[in-house]
């Protein structure tokens, strides 16, 4: 009975607003659903439950943490290379965890908080007395971020519970079990479709931050990408570039222009998860997380470095020669006391917490430059054309990188791309460098089905695409809940 508490934590999530990766909430009894419909009375109960669905971003399980142990450790760019650094964080890199290691089930039970507070909101506004527009903006809001967590899960996990009503007590959880993925995706679009007609391109002051027009759009293009509509992906992510008069998306000028507090919601930013250091546990842990232990002040200067994501030798290798992009991205060395100690170590997320874990850094979920490498390859997957127009928006990456243009015609045979499935690798080998870091590496491998080719030296199975369903599930909802293969 607990564990499904914690699945779908009732009425009371809605009354946080966002706190870091707390969880003390989880003891909590859920709120009576009578309390519950007392409480959302105003505009301002509803802003403040809209807050709560964007505060589970912070969750341990969601961009805390999870999704960058997932998106980056699983893959190739990172590794764990201090034993210290974690027993489960280790299991997910080289691919040994299993139904019971924490990070399933974490994961799980992070977005379903987040989705049960997206359904709160969804719900409960409906009688509100409010200005029209700002409801539909609200709730546009809400579906645009229940359906980024959605599409985390059906990603990690494959076919999981759809919920899309509010979960009023524990006993109501034993009604859903696994739902077919094709079934999931189906809500995801439709949340989507209905939050690009609600948001606006752009906010103010401190509405900046929120999910807007634009993020629903670029969203719906990498669904559509990683469902295999090339077509719909193509004609998606056009828009999206097609608006940039409304939305303002443009490259930064330098590639170091990204990244740090100082750049924050910049022009090339589509959506970001907002953190705050300094201010009551809305800290990210970034700087810390990825400081190689043992480096003490030398790399993050406050708080314990953690080691974890820590940049593979090949990953350095795989850059090509005069890329600008890899010595923002990640450095090879450190001074501690006078000497240089070799080690790898990620720097996007470099920066002086106000305290251990608690650095004014974001998390950059979609920004401009992703859009420009999907519409790439949506347009080269609906059909090549010798130096069409993928070419273009490929190569804009590439000459901000400080890269020669690739063509079809090009002399030198390394930037010579004469086919589908050589610029099909070329996108790839781009998206690798230019979101390195970033949580998209592992989920671009398994969409493109080439996961098992290159990790399998790591100890990858086929079965392993997609992580265990944490064992409680099952454990509460046997008639319900199934394992995936191999598992």
């Amino acid at each position: 009975m607990k564990t499904i508490k914690i699945l779908f934590a009732a009425g009371a999530l809605a009354l946080m607003t966002a706190t870091g990766c707390s969880e003390d909430f989880l003891d909590l009894a859920p709120i009576s659903q009578q309390n519950a419909n007392n409480f959302y009375k105003t505009p301002e109960d509803m802003k403040n439950a809209l807050t709560a669905v964007y505060g589970s971003l912070q969750y341990g399980g969601q961009y805390y943490s999870s999704m960058h142990i997932i998106g980056e450790l699983r893959s190739d760019n990172t590794e764990i290379t201090n034993p210290a650094a974690g027993a489960d964080q280790q299991a997910v890199d080289d691919f040994t965890n299993v139904p019971v290691t924490s990070i399933s089930s974490n994961t799980w039970n992070a977005h379903y908080q987040g989705i049960q507070a997206a359904n709160i909101l969804i719900d409960k506004i409906q009688p509100i007395q409010m200005d029209a527009a700002l409801k539909a903006r609200y709730i546009g809001e809400a579906k645009f971020l229940r359906a980024l967590m959605y599409f985390n899960l059906v990603r990690i996990y494959g076919d999981v519970p759809l919920v899309t009503a509010v979960i009023n007590n524990p006993q109501e959880g034993y009604a859903y079990g696994r739902e077919a993925a094709d079934k999931v995706y189906e809500q995801i679009i439709a949340d989507l479709v209905e939050a690009e007609g609600a948001l606006p391109f752009a906010y103010t002051g401190a509405d900046i931050g929120r999910a807007t027009k634009g993020a629903a759009m670029s969203l719906l293009g990498k669904v559509y990408l990683t469902r295999k509509q090339w077509t719909l992906a193509a004609e998606k992510l056009k828009q999206v570039i097609d608006a940039a008069a409304q939305t303002k998306y443009q490259l930064r000028p330098t590639y170091a222009g990204i990244f740090g507090a100082a750049n924050e919601n910049n022009t090339e930013s589509i959506f970001e998860v907002q953190f705050k250091g300094g201010s009551n546990g809305e800290g990210s842990p970034f700087s810390n997380q990825f400081a190689p232990i043992g480096s003490g002040t030398a790399v993050v200067a406050v708080g314990n470095p953690l080691g974890q994501n820590i940049p593979t030798n090949e990953m350095y290798q795989s850059y090509e020669a005069g890329d600008l992009r890899r010595d923002v991205s990640m450095a090879t060395s450190y001074i501690l006391s006078g000497r240089e100690v070799k080690h790898n170590y990620i720097l996007k997320y470099k920066s002086t917490p106000a305290a251990n874990l608690d650095s004014d850094i974001n998390w950059i979920v979609l920004r401009y430059a992703d859009v420009l490498l999907m519409y790439a390859e949506a347009l080269n997957e609906v059909g090549y054309v010798a130096n069409g127009p993928a070419f273009e928006f490929l190569n804009q990456i590439r000459t901000r990188a400080g890269l020669p243009a690739l063509s079809s015609t090009n002399a030198n045979p390394s930037l010579r791309i004469t086919n589908q499935t050589e610029f099909r690798l070329a996108v790839e080998k781009e998206r690798r460098s230019e979101l390195a870091f970033e949580g998209h590496r592992w989920f671009d491998l398994v969409r493109t089905g080439r996961a098992i080719e290159v990790l399998a030296s790591k100890g990858m199975q086929a079965h392993q695409a997609l992580f265990p369903i944490p064992q409680s599930q099952i454990d509460i909802n046997p008639a319900l809940m199934t394992q995936n293969p191999g598992y």
